[in-house]
């Protein structure tokens, strides 16, 4: 009988630390193969590159092998959720040999380990952040001499010195070299800083919390949506999940899941690197 105890208690521990055993997540803080300038990091003209060129198709594809050693399940990227539509038909495309891919990293990263791993889908997370009445009143006009102020204000950017906006190197260096500077977490903790300044502290009058209501909207709020939508998705603990996405929100994404008792956060660069 105590034999048949002990074996019981066995069982069961062995249950419940599987249970508990938190799915492997590995993030690649990228930036934008496309240079869509929508983002606060503007690159110039001249400094852009073309990655469909023939030495960079052969990085990206190294890349990819790199990522692939991570055996990813789970592929996320930084697309709407609204539009997850357009992405199947895309990929579905892709995969029937009938779609080229794009210059974005979400097609040219994502869809080729996709295919690689033979996944069926890629999963859109992407959202917009959410403004208190107060800000939305200001941003939509409502207020008008309250937007007229806080644009100025934006535009003049008063603390740009303050924020933390290192040189790039894919041009000189090569993408892997890029993709290793932003995805060290040193890189990604200083990145956070730069929504702690300038719009944050705006005061529409005196001693008042619009510029912290702002950048709640529109970053804080904005990726904890994005990280639900990632909790939505049906994973097992045995899956592998990689997120491909712009390097700025791994200032918060990487944070949430750390702290996260369902994810274990890997280490990007050592699968780069």
């Amino acid at each position: 009988m105590r034999c048949y105890l002990l074996s019981f208690l066995l069982v069961f521990t062995l249950a419940l630390q599987a249970q508990d055993t938190p799915t492997q997540v590995l993030t690649l803080g990228t930036f934008h193969f496309n240079f869509p300038n929508n983002d606060f990091v503007k690159t110039a003209k001249s400094n852009q590159i073309d990655v469909l060129k023939p030495k960079y198709q052969d990085e990206i594809k190294e890349i990819v092998q790199s990522l692939e050693k991570f055996k990813p399940s789970i592929i996320i990227i930084e697309c709407q959720a609204s539009k997850q539509h357009i992405i199947d038909s895309l990929y579905t495309a892709y995969l029937n040999g009938e779609h080229e891919l794009k210059r974005d990293e979400r097609q040219q990263i994502g869809f080729r380990l996709a295919k690689e791993r033979g996944i069926k889908k890629l999963y859109c997370v992407d959202e917009w952040g959410d403004f208190n009445p107060e800000v939305d009143q200001v941003l939509s006009g409502r207020d008008s001499i309250g937007k007229k102020k806080f644009e100025e204000y934006y535009q003049r950017d008063v603390e740009a010195s303050k924020k933390y906006n290192p040189r790039t190197i894919f041009k000189e260096e090569g993408i892997l070299p890029e993709l290793i500077r932003l995805n060290n977490p040193e890189h990604i903790k200083k990145s956070l800083g730069n929504y702690l300044v300038g719009p944050f502290k705006y005061e529409s009058k005196e001693r008042d919390f619009l510029g912290v209501h702002f950048e709640t909207g529109r970053w804080f709020n904005r990726n904890l949506k994005i990280f639900r939508n990632i909790q939505r998705i049906d994973f097992h603990k045995e899956d592998k999940i990689l997120v491909i996405y712009g390097s700025g929100h791994l200032n918060i994404l990487n944070l949430l899941f750390e702290s996260s008792p369902e994810f274990e956060l890997m280490n990007t660069n050592k699968f780069l690197q």
